[in-house]
């Protein structure tokens, strides 16, 4: 009768009628008074939501001390109710010291039996046989204990994050892949929500004990650790190691046919983004999406890449079609704030961005979002306190420092942005765009070699990478700035001479994203140069030109006046007269005329910004900005000058 009601409690589990599933365990507890019966009915009362009752239940039958896994069931209970203290007394706060060593010491010696057992290794005599098997249940009761040991730590880390613990959140999550390496949900909590720097998270990824696991299949032990590392390793952080990361993709994708596997392909798109190469990303996320539209893994990075490549439509349906669908998502408010973004109407992005920061406050992309409508507005202080808040947030991510240093850049607060933006190098080393910020704090610091080094940096990285050139432009023009204040003539016009030929390239006409805002600085700039090299008629040229981009470029009216004085060898009719001769001086009072100039016109142009998510992606996603209005020729961003 035991084993008949057993299979039906089971089947009508599968079945998902947990009615019929309470009405026979009960009736089997009753026959059987049997801990392991007690401990599946109030697995039953759990899945069914009636997480009070399921904890009384374990209460009542005195199952707290009987084991592990009823520990974690009780205090899993505890955390469905946001009762993290209750939750916190039941699993204790801090990771047992002595789990850490023996998980993997079970698991080792389980991995031995079990090999010895599939070769045919068996022990002489029936006494000595009957206490292999026992030894052998024993190891594998310890191993099933120390895998619940592991989800209770991954649990004390959840309450530590809702109670704003975040070191000691991090700290239980990697106790929790330590005990047991197929913990994954406490490693994917460590990298979607950035606790970890890049270099961290390697390091973490080649500490931990993959060899430990074990298989009864025919699948080697070996290969199952392979297997394992190379599916962690795709969910690193893609500024370190690309090509490690693509190794491990191409053998995922070659041996053991992922290579359509929607984590896969979301690993190759963050990595697309990571690089600037938004088509191809947006290309993934798009197909993706196609056969499971509400894949909510994916939307940030697809909602990212179509803001960068400026589609207003397609953001107004999708955010139209979830606001419909899944209305209790971040994610769902997070595309109508994008979308808002995407068409300027900056307040109400700011809402629907803090909407979904308030439905899940470890949403990385909502608060960077919240953050940068701030930023566009010009309402920098608000924009350092939400750019701080992220970045107490998500302490692995280089980001909201990076974006915290650019706001104190566009302050002039040089000292601040320094701080900042060298707290974000420790975090990261490999970001393009980090480095062109500091350069450009070096060169306002008159620092000259040091801004020349970390722009030749950046480039270089930017190549290594594999990133589209036409995104770092800017970076380019920034170089040729620093060796114009140099008095390197012929390297500053080679610099703006690329620039102007990447910048006219058809690929670059033809993207959408693509826009001649910073053309006419380009060439006030070469105007500049080749009028201090006495190539009086090649700067009017230039100038010509830039002025036939914008009329009203003070620069280059200035500058053209000049050359044209210079031209006809007389001293008058220059607005500056005799009293400017260096060209430190000309700088000087073009910037003072630039920045009346701005003032007049910032509310009128406004800035754009771009919001960013996923993972990493973690995750917290990247995000990026350009600044279009400056104070001076120095491009400040990687935007689309």
């Amino acid at each position: 009768m035991q084993r008949f009601l057993k299979e039906w409690r089971q089947d009508a589990m599968h079945k998902h009628q947990y009615d019929s599933a309470i009405f026979i365990g009960d009736k089997l507890l009753a026959l059987t008074n049997d801990p392991n019966d007690a401990f599946w009915l109030a697995q039953i009362h759990f899945q069914t939501g009636n997480y009070s009752r399921a904890l009384t239940f374990l209460a009542k039958h005195k199952l707290l001390d009987h084991s592990p896994s009823c520990r974690y069931l009780a205090a899993h209970c505890c955390v469905k109710q946001s009762k993290f203290e209750d939750a916190l007394a039941i699993l204790g706060d801090k990771t047992p010291g002595h789990l850490l060593g023996n998980a993997n010491k079970s698991r080792r010696k389980l991995q031995h039996t079990s090999g010895n057992a599939r070769n045919g290794i068996h022990r002489k005599g029936s006494s000595r046989t009957e206490k292999g098997g026992q030894s052998e249940e024993q190891e594998r009761e310890a191993t099933s204990d120390s895998k619940y040991e592991a989800a209770m730590c991954f649990l004390r880390g959840v309450c530590f994050a809702k109670q704003n613990s975040y070191d000691r959140a991090k700290e239980c999550y990697m106790d929790a892949v330590r005990i047991d390496v197929q913990c994954f949900e406490a490693f994917d909590q460590l990298m979607k929500n950035s606790l970890l720097p890049p270099d961290e998270e390697w390091e973490f990824l080649e500490s931990l004990d993959f060899d430990s696991m074990t298989t009864d299949g025919t699948e080697t032990a070996q290969e199952v650790a392979n297997f394992t590392k190379m599916l962690y390793t795709t969910r690193l952080s893609k500024y370190k190691n690309p090509a490690e990361f693509s190794n491990a993709v191409d053998s995922l994708s070659q041996h053991y046919k992922l290579d359509t596997n929607p984590d896969l392909l979301l690993s190759k798109a963050e990595l697309l983004f990571t690089q600037c190469r938004f088509k191809q990303a947006l290309a993934i996320t798009t197909s993706v999406l196609a056969a499971d539209q509400y894949n909510f893994s994916f939307l940030p990075l697809h909602l990212a890449c179509l803001h960068e490549l400026r589609q207003p439509n397609t953001l107004f349906l999708l955010a139209h079609r979830l606001a419909d669908t899944y209305p209790d998502e971040p994610a769902t408010w997070l595309a109508v704030g994008v979308y808002y973004l995407s068409i300027s109407q900056i307040a109400e992005a700011r809402r629907f961005f803090s909407k979904a920061s308030m439905m899940n406050p470890h949403f990385g992309p909502a608060w960077i979002g919240f953050a940068h409508t701030f930023a566009l507005e010009g309402e920098h202080d608000q924009a350092v306190s939400a750019y701080g808040t992220a970045a107490r947030l998500f302490q692995g991510t280089h980001l909201p420092q990076l974006f915290l240093g650019m706001q104190h850049l566009q302050l002039h607060n040089l000292t601040l942005a320094h701080e900042y933006l060298t707290t974000a190098h420790k975090l990261c080393r490999t970001d393009p765009l980090l480095l062109n910020e500091t350069g450009v704090v070096f060169y306002h610091l008159d620092h000259l070699p040091e801004a020349i080094n970390l722009f030749h940096q950046a480039l270089a990285i930017a190549d290594e990478i594999d990133s589209d050139p036409t995104f770092w432009l800017a970076t380019r023009a920034n170089l040729g700035h620093a060796y114009r204040r140099q008095h390197q003539w012929s390297l500053a016009l080679g610099e703006f001479d690329e620039v102007l030929r990447q910048g006219s390239a058809p690929s670059q006409q033809a993207d959408s994203n693509s826009s001649t805002t910073g053309k006419h600085h380009i060439l006030a700039a070469k105007g500049l140069v080749l009028l201090e090299m006495g190539r009086t008629w090649e700067a009017i040229g230039s100038l010509h030109e830039a002025l036939g981009v914008c009329p009203q470029d003070p620069v280059a009216t200035d500058l053209l006046a000049r050359a044209l004085e210079e031209n006809v060898g007389g001293d008058e009719g220059g607005e500056f007269g005799d009293e400017i001769r260096t060209e430190d001086q000309l700088e000087e009072a073009m910037e003072v005329k630039r920045q009346e100039m701005m003032r007049r016109e910032a509310r009128k142009t406004g800035r754009r910004g771009k919001v960013v998510g996923g993972g990493d992606s973690a995750g917290a996603g990247r995000a990026r900005m350009s600044e279009d209005g400056e104070d001076s020729m120095m491009v400040m961003s990687d935007g689309d000058e």
